[in-house]
């Protein structure tokens, strides 16, 4: 499989475009023409770079505004088409992209582009160069491939064929069945582009809202299915506008970039074993089981604080490392891990971050084949220095400096924690926490994709519709990933100013990884009861928030009554699910714990309260504008 991607796609001069591209593991670049014209290298220098980076120069575009034009705008056109195949020639490459017309003065009809095509193709053959010709959704006359594939089987040259872009046909709600029509061999070439469903106009939806394959919400997988189906075995390449990009980091948009086109193409051959795609083997994504750990980097006052905290939640200080300083805590099915360690990666993340969360680790079917899945993807593989008594246990970077490390039953590394922490299999009672409900990271909102991509890539989750959590100084965008059964649940924040809530944590904490961590409960009030026994300080919730409880939802008085008491918070789905919240105090630069109790298939995570619990937050904080130390 042949992958490429446009150099419109992504951040950066042309030459970071073209390192970046190169790293990510891509074949091939697109090279869009503002990208060029705004190089001081010749042509024939830009070619020889591009070449030199390992990379195959496989289209050039786009060529504007060809067919269907009367009289001298006609003969103007071969004129630029000329002097495209000029500088297509000093570039070293043979197939230029014709997007189809806008022009006012463009004329419709197949047989009057067809005859414009064909004479383009005998122009093109004589260089030794190919034309492809793309229908754009918002074209003139022609905005549906299934025209511009008559208008190429009409021109009849064997130099003249079909691009096909995946936003162009889903976004005008084109069956994307009906290429499965078209010769393979008369397919030049194909782009891919996937993005949310929003009602707006085409042809700004494009140029704004475009993302890699995965990240939005359009059957990217469904085009890809027909277009192999063809027996196409060309080029697979990437086109994205997006204003997210334009801004991002270059290096991770390209590799964000060629691990979407390698999980859709392993997605399109077990969704179709039929077809042929030239992709290795990989073993196929399954959902994370459990949560197995959370490891804190900490240390000092702050370990101290941490370590009071967690005792006043009801956790039982379990084991002590047999070689390093880290410390097991567990109640239930959770285990936290207390990093105190003054090398390594922990040494790292609490230099830069103070005390955060420093490594996940995930309960899976089999920790080799999710960590092979995950160097498929392009992920990096993370290691360092193993003390004589500690197991292996694979592991890989995430983002933001995170790691994920796997475990699982059949490879005996479950066994880590008698072996080395000398700790029991036997749940710790403690106040009734269970299990790790989900994890919350927050992140800047321009990193949103990226990470959803991440996870629905690696492993077998689902998007939920992203929601926007309203702060008193801004807007946070949230969207939960989650496994098919909730096993494994991770909401991603997007903050967009360091005013919000969100904001300041990343802020203040130097971007560190997760917010706060929310536990399972089957029985809230008992919890929140033998909690307030226990001294918990819980985040108080105003008074005004009960009495529109009361007005919401039709639950007797003297259960809001006890919600008052506990300053438990509560949320209804309308198909009789119920979820109840309670939040501890933040710390360490605002990371705060969060209980919950899912009733009645109760999916989502409260968002109607989040305004609410954010001011409580934030009136528990330093005044605005007062500094952190």
């Amino acid at each position: 499989m042949r992958t490429g991607i446009a150099t419109v796609s992504i951040s950066g001069t042309l030459e970071e475009k073209i390192v970046a591209i190169a790293a990510a593991g891509f074949d091939g670049i697109e090279i869009f023409e503002q990208d060029f014209i705004a190089d001081t290298r010749s042509p024939r220098e830009v070619g020889r770079r591009i070449r030199d980076a390992g990379l195959e120069l496989l289209l050039f575009q786009p060529f504007r505004d060809f067919e269907g034009l009367p009289g001298d705008l006609r003969r103007r056109a071969f004129d630029r088409a000329e002097r495209k195949f000029d500088l297509m020639q000093e570039l070293g490459t043979d197939l230029v992209l014709v997007c189809s017309s806008v022009h006012p003065e463009a004329q419709g009809g197949i047989d009057r582009s067809a005859e414009d095509f064909a004479e383009l193709g005998v122009r093109a053959a004589k260089r030794g160069l190919r034309v492809g010709y793309e229908a754009l959704a918002w074209g003139r006359h022609v905005n549906d491939h299934r025209d511009a594939w008559e208008i190429v089987r009409r021109a009849d040259h064997p130099n003249v064929g079909l691009i096909l872009d995946s936003f162009h046909t889903l976004a005008r709600g084109t069956d994307p069945d009906t290429i499965r029509r078209i010769p393979g061999d008369r397919i030049f070439f194909v782009q891919l582009a996937d993005a949310p469903r929003i009602e707006m106009d085409l042809l700004y939806w494009s140029r704004h809202f475009r993302a890699m394959p995965g990240e939005g919400d359009l059957d990217v997988q469904g085009f890809m299915r027909a277009v192999m189906a063809t027996g196409y075995a060309g080029p697979i390449s990437l086109e994205i506008f997006n204003d997210q990009f334009r801004g991002g980091k270059t290096k991770q948009l390209a590799r964000d970039g060629h691990r979407s086109l390698v999980d859709l193409m392993d997605a399109v051959r077990r969704a179709e074993p039929g077809l042929t795609v030239d992709l290795p083997p990989m073993p196929a994504p399954t959902p994370p089981q459990d949560t197995a750990y959370v490891e804190f980097a900490t240390r000092g006052a702050e370990a101290e604080a941490l370590a009071a905290t967690l005792s006043g939640l009801g956790f039982v200080q379990t084991g002590r490392h047999v070689g390093k300083d880290l410390t097991l805590w567990q109640q239930g099915g959770i285990r936290l891990v207390l990093n105190h360690e003054r090398s390594g990666h922990a040494e790292a993340i609490f230099t830069t971050h103070g005390t955060s969360v420093c490594d996940l680790g995930l309960s899976v079917a089999s920790a080799a084949d999710t960590l092979d899945r995950a160097r498929a993807l392009g992920a990096e593989v993370f290691a360092q220095p193993r003390g004589p008594a500690e197991m292996e246990i694979p592991g890989i970077r995430g983002l933001g400096g995170s790691v994920l490390h796997f475990l699982d039953e059949g490879s005996g590394l479950d066994g880590v924690w008698a072996r080395e922490f000398g700790a029991g299999s036997e749940p710790v009672p403690g106040v009734g926490l269970r299990r790790v409900d989900h994890i919350a990271q927050t992140m800047s909102y321009d990193e949103m994709l990226s990470w959803s991509l991440f996870y629905t890539s690696l492993f077998a989750m689902k998007k939920a519709p992203m929601v926007d959590v309203i702060d008193p100084d801004g807007l946070v965008r949230s969207q939960a990933v989650a496994a098919p059964g909730g096993e494994f649940r991770i909401t991603l924040n997007g903050a967009e100013t360091h005013r919000t809530l969100a904001g300041a944590f990343l802020a203040e904490s130097f971007g560190a990884i997760v917010q706060h961590l929310a536990f399972a409960t089957d029985d809230i009030l008992a919890t929140a009861e033998a909690l307030a026994a226990r001294g918990f300080e819980p985040l108080p919730v105003s008074a005004n928030y009960y009495d529109d409880l009361a007005a919401r939802f039709d639950l007797p008085q003297t259960e809001i009554a006890r919600l008052r008491a506990l300053n438990l918070f509560y949320d209804a789905d309308g198909r009789g699910g119920e979820f109840l919240q309670l939040y501890s105090r933040p710390f360490a630069h605002g990371l705060f714990f969060e209980i919950v109790e899912r009733r009645g298939g109760y999916d989502g995570y409260g968002a109607a309260n989040a305004p609410v619990r954010i001011a409580a937050q934030k009136r528990l904080g330093r005044p605005k504008g007062m500094p952190s130390t």
